[in-house]
Parts: C-alpha cells; structure tokens; sequence
C-alpha cells in the first residue's frame, strides 16, 4: 500500500474502534490533517485584508469575519469530517501497542490539567511512536502480517 492509501484508511474505516492500525496509518493520516489544515488556514488568512496590520487595523473583528467566512465553514466541515476518524485510528493504534481504548480518554482528560496535560501529551506521543506488539494480541491480528486486515 503507498502512502496515500494509509491516508485516507482512516476514512474508510470511519467509526471502527476495533482492530489495530500500523504506525504508517495513524502518521500519514496526522499528515494528510496537517496538510489540509495549514492550507485551509492558509487560505482564510490571506483572504482576510488587514487582519494582522497591527499599525492601522481596518477591522477590529476581521478575525470573526474570516472564520464565518466560506473558508471558515470549510474548515469546521473538515473539522467535523476528521473528529471521529481520528480518534478510531488513535484508539486503534493504542490497540496495537495492547493497550485498550480507554487509554485515549485517560490522556484526554489528563491534558485538561495544567502542568500534567504537558505530561500527558509528551506520553500519548512517545505511545504512538513505539512499535505494535508483534504477531496477534487480544485486539486482533497483526496489521504487519494481516494486509486484510487493513480494509
């Protein structure tokens, strides 16, 4: 599979919280949201005149404006077309480090707490960096071995 198959598996496994993703699949859809957020920023920004001259603002609420602009309902729309793939495919990949889904709630509400959030994030992101548990464990096959497995 190439790349961009990784990136939009996510999509194809839109609500599925059960099974495992590969390291590949969880980064490359991060990637593909990085990419389409900074461009979509992007855009909405440069179409906002005056928004950063800090020197003679023309619009004290240009900001307001950009974000219920066209740009800015594309960017909710996006928002809303990612929010529960991406949290499938980081359940998923807490699967195959063997760790239940739960885990995902745990950090969440840890990242709420000042100072602790800090923590919490830094470890969420060493977990999703590590490799799987090789072979089968209790969420499934392994994504490595079992390319089935991965539609």
């Amino acid at each position: 599979m190439s790349m961009l198959d990784y990136m939009v598996l996510p999509f194809k496994r839109y609500a599925q919280f059960t099974g495992r993703a590969r390291r590949m699949e969880f980064w490359s859809f991060a990637l593909l949201i990085t990419i389409v957020n900074t461009v979509l920023l992007g855009i909405m920004f440069a179409s906002t005149p005056g928004l950063f001259d800090t020197a003679t603002p023309e619009d004290p609420f240009a900001m307001y404006g950009a974000m219920f602009s066209g740009v800015g309902v594309l960017i909710l729309l996006w928002f809303l077309a990612t929010f529960i793939p991406s949290i499938a495919v980081s359940v998923r990949r807490l699967h195959d480090r063997n760790m239940s889904g739960w885990w995902y709630l745990g950090f969440v509400v840890a990242s709420l707490i000042p100072f602790v959030g800090l923590i919490a994030s830094i470890a969420m992101l060493v977990i999703m960096f590590l490799p799987g548990t090789p072979g089968e464990n209790r969420f499934g096959p392994d994504p490595k071995l079992d390319v089935a497995a991965a539609y």
